[in-house]
Parts: C-alpha cells; sequence; structure tokens
C-alpha cells in the first residue's frame, strides 16, 4: 500500500473495465477512498462484489441527473471530494467521413460528442462546489488521438481533440482553485472500448482486433502494448498533491509516438 494519494477522496467515472478499473485498483493501493459512477450495471455488480468497500452507482455520465447524484453520495460518503477523473469514452474504429453516410451523421456525432465530451462536462460541473471547497483536482481522458491524425476516424479524433480543449479552457477557468489536466493514453490492451450503437459498432470491441498486442507494439518507438495499469499510474501522479504546479497539462502514456520518425 502506497501513500501518494493517502487522505484523497475521488470520484472515478467509468471504471467498470479498462483504463477506468485500473485507475480505480491503483487510487486504492495508494490510499485513496474512491467512489465510482458506471453505467454498466453487470459491471457494477461485480465490483460491489469484488470491492464491497467501493461505494458503485449505477447512471449514465452524459447526464446531469446522474452525475450529479453520484457526487453527491461520494460527498455524503467521504466528507468531500479531493478528485475527479472520468474515463468515459466510445470509439469510431476509424470511419473516415467519406465511409459515414449522410443519414447517420447527425446521430454518430451526437453519441460520439455527448458519451466523449459532454459527459465530462457533467461530470466536472457536478463536482465543482466541491472541489472548490477541497482545491482539489480533474483528470480528464484525453488520447494519443488528440494529438495525431490516424489513431481514429473523423468523429473520435475531433472529439478528443475537444477533450484537449476541455483541459485548457478548464485549466484556465477553474485557477487556482481547481487543478485540471489529461492523460493520452496510446493504444490500450484489455478494454471494453466499443463503438457507437448509432454506427452499428456497440457490440464490436477495439480489444477484438486481431493481432493486437502485436500492432500496439510496433507502431510505437518502445514497442511496447501498454494495459490500464500502465496508464494508471499517470493518473495517480495528477491527482496527487507532488503535482501541485502542474494544471493545464497533459501526460503522454503512448509508447513515445510523439517521437515517432
Amino acid at each position: 500500500m502506497g501513500d501518494w494519494l493517502a487522505g484523497k477522496r475521488a470520484l472515478v467515472v467509468g471504471a467498470g473495465s479498462g483504463i477506468g478499473r485500473a485507475v480505480l485498483d491503483a487510487f486504492r493501493t495508494e490510499g485513496a477512498r474512491v467512489a465510482v459512477l458506471e453505467r454498466d450495471a453487470g459491471k457494477c455488480d461485480a465490483l460491489r462484489d469484488e470491492l464491497p468497500e467501493v461505494l458503485v452507482l449505477t447512471g449514465d455520465a452524459t447526464t446531469q441527473e446522474d452525475n450529479e447524484r453520484a457526487v453527491a453520495a461520494a460527498v455524503n460518503a467521504f466528507g468531500g471530494l479531493d478528485v475527479l477523473v472520468s474515463c468515459v469514452g466510445v470509439f469510431d474504429f476509424y470511419r473516415g467521413l467519406g465511409e459515414l453516410d449522410a443519414g447517420v451523421l447527425d446521430s454518430a456525432f451526437d453519441e460520439v460528442f455527448a458519451v466523449n465530451v459532454k459527459s465530462y462536462l457533467h461530470s466536472v460541473k457536478a463536482a465543482l462546489p466541491a472541489l472548490r471547497a477541497s482545491h482539489g483536482s480533474v483528470v480528464l481522458t484525453e488520447s494519443t488521438s488528440a494529438y495525431y491524425p490516424g489513431r481514429g476516424g473523423v468523429l473520435y479524433v475531433s472529439a478528443k481533440f475537444a477533450v484537449r480543449g476541455l483541459v485548457t479552457a478548464l485549466a484556465h477557468e477553474l485557477a487556482p482553485d481547481i487543478r485540471v489536466n489529461g492523460v493520452a493514453p496510446g493504444g490500450t490492451m484489455h478494454t471494453d472500448l466499443r463503438g457507437p450503437d448509432s454506427l452499428g459498432l456497440a457490440g464490436q470491441r477495439l480489444d477484438d482486433s486481431p493481432d493486437r498486442e502485436q500492432e500496439l507494439a510496433a507502431r510505437v518507438p518502445l514497442g511496447v502494448a501498454l494495459s490500464g495499469q500502465d496508464h494508471a499510474w499517470s493518473y495517480v501522479f495528477l491527482a496527487s498533491d507532488r503535482s501541485r504546479g502542474i494544471t493545464g497539462g497533459a501526460i503522454h502514456s503512448d509508447g513515445g509516438m510523439g517521437v515517432k520518425a
């Protein structure tokens, strides 16, 4: 058991699997008390069975009501809130604009941006009073797609660029009371990241791609296929007091994508 987050009270949105679950585990290892907001009821049941000491709330992060309910429950349980993390996401499986039928463009845009952008706005908005009171911090999940083309389709890339913009805008707006940073993971093993229902891809998991481990390792200079556990420690650092001088930044947990020739 570490102490990087000793005494911290956190809410992790989208902690049922993948990076979010790894963040939940790492935060608990480092001494934080953690509440979870997760949409998938089955994942919530699994968390309650495995971690009965964790406060788990089933709800949709794209809605104001469920975010406010989760924040209120965490504050009630812990006496306050120091850290908000969101790992919510949906992937478009590299669909270019030319591949998107005009008839589904509106619904696909609404779904991808609701999940990948609007949910973050609702989560931060709901947590603002508690985080101001604690002079806390926010860590949002960007992506390597927020910095480089080709790491998603036109909707996913543009949505992740929007999250990058949220980090910058919120860090400026909320200083000095609240720090806001991002983690920009590269491709990740053992994720349940799925496609939009509007594109008929809700049943397709990114992790089911053939030869995924080899493909991920081959695309980056370090030659590694990273897991949620690899990414989670970047969230720990940004949530900790060791990063108290950092806001508006991002940690690139991506195997060195930025120096790729």
